[in-house]
């Protein structure tokens, strides 16, 4: 096909971003502020050609606000396109306009075709620099090795009747799209690493009988991977490399889904939130608006570098221009500008409104408050999403850092977000692992002080509003693990991170990972000496601490079967069996899932372990002789001393939670994070405790001998749960 404005028709009125479909065509429309001029481009099937695809360019018209637009009669659902921008090459101030670029649109709904990694996906010429030594334009048209947008006119709009699960009562469980699904029992091969197989009924009833409320998704927009990694044969297997905000990854699809088209994809993802609702669980996503696939300055033209990079991406204020970098990936899209923050709102917007997904998890949130003078937590983009009625019922998850100036913001975002709590997964290690192997190498450890701040919510850090303490303990996403780091069980077994597969040297992944390996580094043997054993209760230590934590926990899929990934503590480029569950558990991993089961019914019953307000360290007023609604205790029984509290060899702490409706029984949770048998004695004796868990339990239906006193021995590196009753 040639260029012709024939089949163009044109209406001043500047349409929505994106193709949407409208009677008689479909409209188009894409910000290039910069462009000279900007061109539609429809493609069809043709082997005859040499990039496989016949093409059709059709003049856009250049609305307001450097919006270009066109309607096109007679193009509906499952027309390929692109766009080609032209424009002043000049990398000295930031503008890489080339048309020889097929620009995927970031608005489209659908995604079609792999990126085939090489020069002509690059906008600047790999072999040749100009004489000042810049980058000079390539030539090579990279149509045939790039995907390409597609027009989406879904039918299936389901009618979604969401759970609205509290956030007193919400467990996230954060998994991927194909790990989950890999060996899950019960799940048809077909459906396999599919959306489809995250909705079957064995997926739900696996979710449901954990207790937890809410699957926190792995990035679903997008992808394509880094080159460095095409170049070794391997993927982003975990997705953070978007490359549209608003289509689906197409791989995570059926294979018939796949086969039909985009609009198959976007059903399927449509269906699975749907048939989740339906069995009361919650879907959140895991969404990376602050940097893209396209990679540094140099990096490949596949969408917003080639439309309008100096709008989109933040510089460094050098000549020649360069990307900034605050997210350690090359580029940054730059949220003190209107397009960069509009494109994300779009976003989330369309994914809730349209896909009906509860939820988001921001990654490196902290990029996308930065303005002029760094982060700020009243950021427009931030204070938008607070306050759009769209969004009023959405669970929103900042991740409160990024690796630019000031990164470290863990705390300070408002209402409505809750953060992940990096603080807390650091207390929690410390406390029953890395302390640990320091008392076994007969060194002492960092005391109690700050494990007891994480166990009642991390006031410190979100008790901070105004009206102050507003937020509450469920602000704070309490995590152990996640998909970044080692797997639990991996912080058992594992003194050093084991990264060697990822090519890299072991150099990539964090070092500070607070674990400990109990003497042998490695997985388990059946060498008699116990080393298996105790690596199985630092398990249920771990374990136990999270679930009975005041604040959201986290779980991370794999964990309640003991997964390892042979101690690689960043897995993002591994897919393949490292990354992939086995939820057949059988003997000490069936024990640990039942163990897992077990803690979340223990949490759903009893109020006093989730609580939605922060404590006072007063009685409540509706119970007023019945003790403080959150009480420390030695060993002894005894209320903690500021003299104890700062005593950093103190191992054992005793901590009673209360709600203010006197139906609710009062929790107890004993902690003895010493390697001896302690003689301790229960406080407040005159509720009546009765022992419900131990982790020294290799099962939850385990049971101790009855006591007849409040004298209980507390096996070394152990926990206990009592509740308020009668024997």
């Amino acid at each position: 096909m040639t260029t012709t404005a024939a089949r163009t028709a044109t209406d001043e009125r500047t349409p929505p971003l994106g193709a949407r479909v409208v009677p008689g065509g479909t409209s188009f429309a894409v910000f290039a502020s910069h462009a000279d001029l900007v061109e539609l481009c429809l493609l069809e099937r043709d082997p005859a050609t040499a990039s496989g695809w016949a093409e059709e360019r059709l003049p856009m018209t250049r609305g307001a606000r450097g919006v270009w637009h066109t309607t096109v009669p007679g193009v509906g659902d499952g027309q390929r396109y692109g766009f080609r921008a032209h424009g002043r090459w000049d990398p000295r101030v930031g503008l890489r306009y080339n048309p020889a670029k097929i620009l995927v649109d970031p608005y489209a709904r659908g995604l079609d075709g792999a990126l085939v990694h090489g020069p002509a996906v690059y906008g600047h010429a790999w072999d040749t620099r100009g004489e000042d030594g810049l980058p000079l334009p390539s030539d090579l048209d990279s149509l045939g090795h790039v995907p390409l947008s597609v027009v989406v006119d879904p039918t299936y709009r389901p009618v979604h009747e969401r759970p609205h699960v509290p956030w007193s009562r919400t467990v996230v469980y954060e998994a991927h799209v194909q790990g989950l699904t890999a060996h899950l029992p019960g799940v048809p091969d077909a459906l396999r690493g599919t959306y489809a197989g995250v909705a079957h009924p064995a997926t739900i009833a696996h979710l449901r009988s954990l207790g937890v409320t809410t699957l926190e998704l792995l990035p679903i927009h997008a992808k394509v991977s880094e080159p460095h990694l095409l170049s070794q044969g391997r993927v982003n297997y975990w997705g953070y490399n978007t490359l549209g905000f608003f289509a689906p990854e197409p791989s995570y699809a059926t294979a018939a889904a796949r086969a039909q088209g985009p609009t198959a994809v976007l059903d399927e993802v449509k269906g699975m939130v749907a048939l989740l609702h339906e069995a009361g669980l919650e879907v959140m996503l895991d969404v990376v608006h602050n940097h893209t696939a396209e990679g540094g300055t140099d990096g490949m033209q596949l969408s917003w570098r080639g439309l309008d990079a100096t709008v989109h991406y933040m510089h460094d204020g050098g000549t020649p221009a360069r990307f900034a970098d605050t997210t350690g990936c090359g580029n940054t899209l730059d949220h003190r500008r209107t397009r960069p923050i509009q494109a994300a709102l779009d976003s989330v917007r369309y994914w809730t409104q349209e896909i009906g997904v509860d939820g988001f998890r921001f990654d490196l949130a902290v990029t996308l408050g930065r303005h002029h003078d760094g982060f700020t937590n009243v950021h427009p983009f931030l204070v938008a999403l607070a306050t759009d009625p769209t969004l009023a019922d959405v669970k929103l998850v900042a991740e409160p850092w990024d690796v630019g100036p000031g990164g470290w913001q863990t705390g300070s975002f408002k209402e409505p977000f809750g953060e992940w709590n990096d603080r807390y997964r650091s207390a929690v290690r410390q406390f029953w692992l890395a302390d640990a192997r320091e008392l076994s190498h007969g060194r002492t450890g960092h005391g109690l002080r700050d494990l007891a701040t994480r166990l009642s919510g991390s006031a410190d850090l979100f008790g901070h509003s105004d009206p102050p303490l507003e937020r509450g303990p469920v602000a704070s996403i309490n995590f152990v693990t996640a998909h970044d780091g080692f797997t639990m069980a991996d912080l058992t077994r594992y003194d050093h991170k084991h990264n060697e597969a990822n090519g890299e040297d072991n150099r990539d992944g964090t070092d500070d990972n607070r674990s400990w390996n109990h003497g042998i580094e490695g997985p388990d043997v059946d060498d008699g000496d116990g080393i298996a054993a105790l690596r199985r209760r630092s398990h249920r230590n771990l374990l136990g601490t999270l679930l009975l934590s005041a604040g959201t926990p986290m779980l991370t899929a794999g964990d309640e079967v003991g997964h390892s990934q042979q101690g690689n503590n960043n897995a993002y480029c591994q897919d393949n069996e490292l990354t992939r569950p086995r939820f057949d558990a059988t003997g000490p991993e069936a024990d640990l899932l039942a163990t897992t089961r077990y803690l979340l019914a223990r949490r759903a019953e009893l109020a006093a372990l989730r609580p939605a307000r922060f404590y006072r360290g007063r009685p409540y007023e509706s119970r007023p002789d019945d003790g403080l609604d959150l009480a420390w205790y030695t060993e002894a029984g005894t209320p903690m001393s500021p003299a104890e509290w700062n005593d950093t060899s103190r191992r054992v702490l005793q901590m009673v939670r209360r709600t203010a409706d006197v139906a609710d029984p009062a929790v107890l949770i004993v902690l003895n994070g010493s390697l001896d048998v302690v003689d301790a004695a229960l406080p407040e004796s005159h509720v009546g405790w009765e022992l419900v868990w131990d982790s020294s339990w290799e099962h939850p239906d385990q049971h101790l001998e009855p006591f007849d006193d409040p004298d209980t021995e507390l096996e070394p590196l152990s926990m206990r749960l009592y509740v308020e009753g009668a024997r």
